[in-house]
């Protein structure tokens, strides 16, 4: 189960474990690891192979015979159970380029390091940048940072002096990193604007996020024009520079680290004159095997006399091979239940995958799945939770796939999915200086025959991450 749920990037650091750890398990001939390992991560669990319940030997032992370990050629030991194919001889091999580059917080100390700052000021700077967020960030108050550095560093300082190496960090790029809010983020780049471009005047914008932040967010834009006695042409005009603005300064340095990491989907399903066809994306798998060598030092061991010491190495060997087998037939079966339950959820949704219109989706509950390829619920949670699949129309989580249902006005049943598809168009397509509220587009979905009610429209705008109608609003 813990293999199961394992995506296919982790399954390789995985059986590099297991190759490592296992003498008796090894690579086919031409097979290999990827080169770039990934994070190194405890996979073990209750499931793997434990030699501590094996330790006594009992020679008489009925059920432990030779046979089952030592090949000849009239009676070799099947191949299912001596190896696994993950690969197939058209597979294209691709190594996938990773861009290396500095965090965002080693940028920072980089341009820390330009200033000429004593010591003191130098571990002051770094303690700052190291407690930024992701966004460019200082959400810690600085008198609670003046208690950290001289409890944790014996460095006693104070909110003055640690309030001026800031303004030293609010000026290093990316703009507006270093702000302890929106406004004060927004407001070092306009200045930094209105000092870099002096044919410029950011004048209205800076007073519009000075005196007026409140409103701005708010979006009640009669309020600014009339407080602060301009046209609403002018308005627009500030309102186009402010919105070139970076909210999230930090982000755009750290998207970068971000952006690759590379999705390798775990699934594969092409058209293929109109018909569906499935594969499991296994290029990266190596071919596993037990080891012919430990099957040879088994046949040797079986023919002497055993000593006492020879006795204690074949209960290794016996150990050794037994867990390898286990592992082959693990990943084997890890395998056959991933195609089993994605085959199942392309012939569920097939009108989806044929075409990529996500109107078309049906309600699915993991229940369904688990009842066509009859396996557990957990099993199917297991496998939809971290799996992705490559479709014609895209990559996309399989978890995605699955949702709740709801009747129609005639009786037909459609994905909540759906739903959540027709709304997004709505507002996609609403006229933006009168955004569509939460009540007209209830109603819309009526006369398409979707009768919901206006909280439920709220509940699936907000999972689509769509504000509300005022904060939509543009001039």
């Amino acid at each position: 189960m813990k293999l199961l749920q394992i995506p296919s990037m982790a399954l390789e650091q995985r059986i590099k474990q297991e190759i490592e750890e296992n003498p008796a398990l090894e690579l086919e001939e031409g097979s290999e690891l990827p080169e770039a390992e990934q994070e190194e991560t405890d996979y073990s669990d209750d499931g793997d192979y434990d030699e501590d319940e094996h330790d006594d030997y009992d020679e008489s032992d009925d059920e432990f015979t030779f046979d089952d370990y030592i090949a000849d050629d009239d009676d070799e030991i099947p191949d299912y159970k001596t190896s696994i194919n993950n690969s197939s001889p058209d597979d294209a091999n691709y190594d996938i380029p990773f861009a290396s580059s500095d965090s965002f917080q080693e940028l920072l100390i980089q341009q820390l390091g330009y200033r000429k700052l004593d010591e003191r000021k130098v571990k002051i700077g770094t303690y700052i940048i190291g407690n930024l967020d992701d966004s460019g960030y200082l959400s810690r108050p600085l008198d609670a940072m003046a208690d950290d550095l001289l409890f944790g560093m014996n460095l006693k300082t104070n909110r003055k002096e640690l309030a001026e190496v800031l303004a030293i960090i609010q000026e290093f790029d990316p703009p507006g990193v270093g702000a302890r809010n929106l406004q004060e983020c927004l407001m070092l780049q306009l200045i930094r604007l209105q000092s870099e471009e002096l044919d410029k005047d950011y004048s209205l914008p800076i007073m519009i996020i000075d005196r007026f932040f409140n409103e701005f967010t708010k979006k009640h834009y009669d309020k600014i024009i009339k407080r602060a006695e301009i046209t609403e042409e002018e308005l627009k005009e500030a309102l186009n520079e402010i919105l070139k603005l970076n909210p999230k300064p930090g982000g755009s340095v750290s998207d970068s680290a971000r952006e690759n990491q590379y999705i390798i989907p775990d699934f594969i399903i092409h058209i293929n004159d109109g018909e569906l066809e499935l594969s499991l994306s296994s290029r990266n798998m190596p071919e596993l095997r037990v080891s012919k060598t430990y099957g040879e030092m088994l046949e040797m061991l079986a023919e002497s006399k055993k000593s006492r010491s020879e006795k204690e190495a074949l209960v290794f060997i016996k150990q050794k091979i037994d867990s390898a087998k286990w592992f082959i037939d693990a990943i084997q079966q890890r395998q056959n239940t991933l195609y089993g339950t994605m085959a199942a959820i392309m012939e569920y949704q097939r009108a989806y995958f044929l075409s990529g219109d996500e109107t078309t989706l049906r309600p699915m509950i993991l229940k369904d799945i688990a009842e066509v390829v009859g396996l557990d619920i957990s099993t199917i949670s297991r496998v939809a939770n971290s799996k992705y699949v490559q479709t014609p129309f895209g990559t996309f989580l399989l978890k995605s796939f699955f949702s709740e249902s709801m009747q129609m006005d005639d009786g037909e049943e459609v994905s909540t999915r759906e739903i959540k598809k027709i709304l997004s168009d709505c507002i996609e397509a609403e006229v933006k200086d009168k955004p569509l509220t939460d009540e007209q587009l209830t109603l819309i979905l009526k006369d398409k025959g979707y009768n919901i009610a206006r909280r439920t429209v709220a509940k699936y705008r907000e999972q689509l991450n769509i504000p509300v109608a005022r904060l939509r609003k543009e001039l």
